[in-house]
């Protein structure tokens, strides 16, 4: 659950999947802004521009950011950790996976200093993370990054949904490790286990929208179109409601 009334307030939008008034919501608020809420705000949209492939601006925002946390000497600060780790995730989703490593190293310092090994936040770090080892070919490190986010994540909340990402997860690093033909067996079987937890979570939330619709492309690419339709069909029907 959040607990800042600027996110509850993104949350309204997002769950609509109103983009546009979610980026013009997060800009008004920025001029009047303390330093912990301007680090917040920029947070969030570098997510959303990363969300909405934004490339430059996405970029901008990571500098700004992390040039915010430089200036106010925040860096050791466990808010810091997730400018780091967003702005990771940013690099990475931008094919900067190079530049993307040494803040997931960051952001994972610091977690694992000040945070409980069952947090759900070290869980996100580390499939993250481990998507930049894999597009740096560090397929070992991945996949046991990858094995202690489904070990800490299993249990919450939404502890379903995450493991079936991280599951999709796997199934992609199998292929860029071993080929497409190779690593077939191991991939029909990480979707198989991911699509059974997606059809089988009981809450159909926003939340639930939003992991169909990242997961439904992943499913598309391997060739499974039905499954591909009805998450997107899902996810398209919770926005709308």
């Amino acid at each position: 659950m959040t607990n800042h009334p600027i996110l509850d307030e993104l949350d309204r939008y997002l769950h609509r999947n109103d983009y546009a008034s979610a980026e013009a919501f997060l800009l008004r608020k920025l001029p009047e802004a303390d330093i912990p809420t301007e680090v917040l705000l920029r947070n969030e949209l570098m997510g959303l521009y990363r969300k909405l492939g934004r490339r430059e601006e996405a970029l901008d925002m990571v500098a700004a950011a992390l040039a915010l946390i430089d200036r106010q000497r925040l860096s050791r600060n466990l808010g810091a950790a997730t400018t780091f780790l967003n702005a990771a995730t940013v690099y990475k989703a931008f094919g900067l996976a190079e530049r993307a490593l040494p803040l997931f190293e960051r952001a994972r310092e610091l977690y694992e200093v000040n945070l409980s090994p069952s947090d759900s936040r070290l869980g996100g770090l580390y499939n993250n993370m481990g998507l930049a080892l894999v597009d740096l070919g560090r397929f070992e490190e991945a996949k046991t990054l990858y094995r202690k986010a489904i070990t800490i994540m299993e249990p919450t909340e939404n502890g379903p949904l995450e493991v079936a990402i991280t599951l999709l997860n796997l199934a992609s690093a199998a292929e860029a490790e071993l080929g497409l033909q190779e690593a077939e067996d191991a991939i029909t079987d990480y979707l198989t286990r991911a699509e059974s937890l997606l059809e089988s979570h009981p809450r159909k939330d926003g939340y639930y929208a939003f992991v169909c619709e990242k997961c439904a492309s992943v499913f598309g690419y391997y060739g499974w179109f039905v499954t591909q339709r009805t998450l997107t069909e899902q996810a398209e029907r919770i926005y709308g409601a």
